[in-house]
C-alpha cells in the first residue's frame, strides 16, 4: 500500500477510507547505534553476566563449611564467621576482664567492628580509648621533660594522637614537628 503524500487525505489509492496511521508519530531507534559505544558500567554488567556472576538462584552443591569457630559463609571473597550465643557470652566476659576489643576479636577470628557490635548489642559500655585520666599527669611531665608524643605514646601503649589530645586538653603547648635542636649552652 502506497502512502498518499498529501496531508489530510484519509483515502487509499483505490478510494477506500483508511484508518489514521498510528505509527506516524513514533521515532524509530536504531539499536545498533544505541549500543555501539557502551558505558563502562554496562560493559561491567555484560562481563559479569557472561561469566555467570548473577546466577544466584542456584543452590551450592557443597554443604556449608563449619570449623571450631562456627559456621563459615563464603561471599564475594570474604569469609564470615558467625558466633553462637555461648561464644558471644565468652566475648563479653573476656572484655569485662580487661582485654581490649582488638585482643578479643583476634581470639575469635572476627573483625574489631564485629566484636564491638556484639558488645553494644549486649548493652556493655565500651571503654574509652586513649590515655587514661590517671596517666595524664605523668604523660604531661614526660612530654614537658623532652620526650616526643610518639615516645610518650609508646610508654603508655597509646597512639601519638591520643597523647596529643590529652596534652591539648591539659593546655600543654605542642612542640612543632621535626628534629629536636641540640642546645648549645
Amino acid at each position: 500500500m502506497r502512502r498518499n503524500p498529501r496531508p489530510g487525505n484519509d483515502r487509499s489509492a483505490s478510494g477506500e477510507r483508511r484508518s489514521p496511521d498510528r505509527w506516524s508519530g513514533l521515532r524509530l531507534v536504531h539499536l545498533r547505534r544505541e549500543f555501539e559505544n557502551p558505558s563502562p558500567a554496562l560493559k561491567t554488567v555484560v562481563s559479569r553476566l557472561s561469566r555467570g556472576s548473577y546466577k544466584r538462584s542456584e543452590r551450592p552443591s557443597e554443604p556449608s563449611i563449619t570449623d571450631g569457630r562456627g559456621r563459615l559463609v563464603h561471599s564475594v571473597g570474604e569469609t564470615q564467621t558467625f558466633l553462637n550465643p555461648a561464644q558471644v557470652d565468652e566475648l563479653v566476659a573476656l572484655y569485662g576482664e580487661g582485654l581490649s576489643i582488638a585482643e578479643v576479636s583476634r581470639k575469635f577470628g572476627i573483625y574489631t567492628r564485629t566484636a564491638a557490635a556484639h558488645l553494644v548489642r549486649r548493652s556493655v559500655s565500651l571503654r574509652q580509648r586513649g590515655l587514661a585520666a590517671a596517666d595524664t599527669p605523668e604523660a604531661v611531665r614526660l612530654y614537658e621533660g623532652g620526650l616526643t608524643l610518639v615516645e610518650v605514646g609508646l610508654k603508655f601503649g597509646v597512639s601519638q594522637q591520643a597523647v596529643r589530645r590529652a596534652m591539648a586538653a591539659e593546655g600543654v603547648e605542642i612542640r612543632p614537628r621535626g628534629r629536636r635542636s641540640l642546645s648549645t649552652t
